[in-house]
């Protein structure tokens, strides 16, 4: 008979805290798909996903180039594409918004392609966490999407700010951690504005060494 696992934690002065999963309901409040060309996007009644993204998306495929998110990579070195969606709240957005002196930031502007509604604090769900569509589509979250200069560029743009450069500057201090998340497609298929989603958000701990 094989010998029992022994517990780990029972020899640590101090405990791990593990935080139960749980789940959540949402709904894809609207979505949208970008050109190949541009990273900003308008809003579709579906979206079409493989195993690469949204087809013929300005996100999409199954590797992208590393950029100043990965300073351990050079620029440019081929890698895993794990931001094939962007996801965000209407409420992050507003609270950006007026944040930054402005009365709305579109999802559009800065390349969303998936509102989502019904998750408080969007941007904090952790990585790792699943969401299933009733279509029968999953996404799985990478990680929250850091604000940067290029999205508040585009929003400085839209809203004919008198000093661009200063408004595109502010995007990336205003909008940490309410940016909201990138996800890769777990299972394929069609997700049509409106669905519903489940969302199983994992088991959580703060790692110490």
């Amino acid at each position: 008979m094989a010998k029992p696992m022994p517990d780990l934690f029972s020899t640590i002065e101090t405990p791990v805290e593990i935080v139960p999963g749980r789940k959540l309901t949402a709904r894809a409040a609207a979505l949208y798909a970008a050109p190949h060309d541009h990273f900003e996007t308008r809003a579709v009644e579906e979206l079409q996903l493989g195993f690469d993204g949204i087809a013929g998306d300005f996100h999409g495929g199954t590797t992208r180039r590393s950029g100043g998110r990965e300073p351990w990579y050079p620029r440019g070195t081929e890698m895993r594409n794990e931001r094939q969606l962007s996801l965000v709240a209407a409420d992050e957005l507003a609270i950006v918004a007026q944040r930054m002196g402005l009365e709305e930031i579109k999802p559009e502007w800065i390349g969303a392609n998936l509102a989502v509604e019904g998750v408080p604090h969007l941007s904090m769900l952790p990585a790792g966490s699943l969401m299933f569509f009733k279509g029968g589509v999953t996404l799985k979250v990478d990680g929250q999407n850091k604000p940067c200069r290029i999205a508040g560029q585009s929003i400085a743009e839209h809203v004919g700010a008198v000093d661009h450069d200063a408004t595109a500057l502010l995007f990336p201090k205003e909008a940490k951690r309410l940016r909201g998340l990138v996800a890769w497609v777990e299972k394929p298929g069609v997700i049509r504005a409106g669905e519903e989603i489940s969302i199983r958000v994992p088991e959580q701990w703060i790692y110490q060494a």
